[in-house]
């Protein structure tokens, strides 16, 4: 086939693939947040000196009542801007808490 005879399949191959693409992540549910999704910090500091897995990050989500935790490494490049609904877990080389913050 030359390139010119290819030119008409690639168009709906192309169509179908993205549709198939998007339709998956429309499909895919968000985070359930309990309360107002507000961050509280205050009662979170259990945690600094504790391993960033993932049970630790589920309870720090639970108990901080955010709707996105977003967990810093040493080497994260991290935006200047707040969000009410934001709690950023700050971990060192070794994966471990150093800081919890809503911000």
């Amino acid at each position: 086939m030359t390139p010119r005879t290819l030119r008409p399949l690639l168009v709906p191959a192309t169509a179908v693939l993205l549709a198939a693409g998007l339709g998956g992540c429309l499909a895919t549910p968000g985070p359930t947040v309990s309360g107002n999704g507000r961050c509280d910090a205050s009662k979170l500091q259990w945690a600094v000196g504790q391993p960033g897995d993932e049970a630790n990050m589920r309870r720090l989500a639970r108990e901080s009542g955010a709707g996105l935790v977003n967990p810093i490494g040493p080497a994260t490049i991290v935006t200047q801007d707040i969000r009410q609904d934001r709690l950023r877990v700050f971990l060192d080389a070794g994966n471990t808490i150093t800081a919890v913050r809503c911000e």
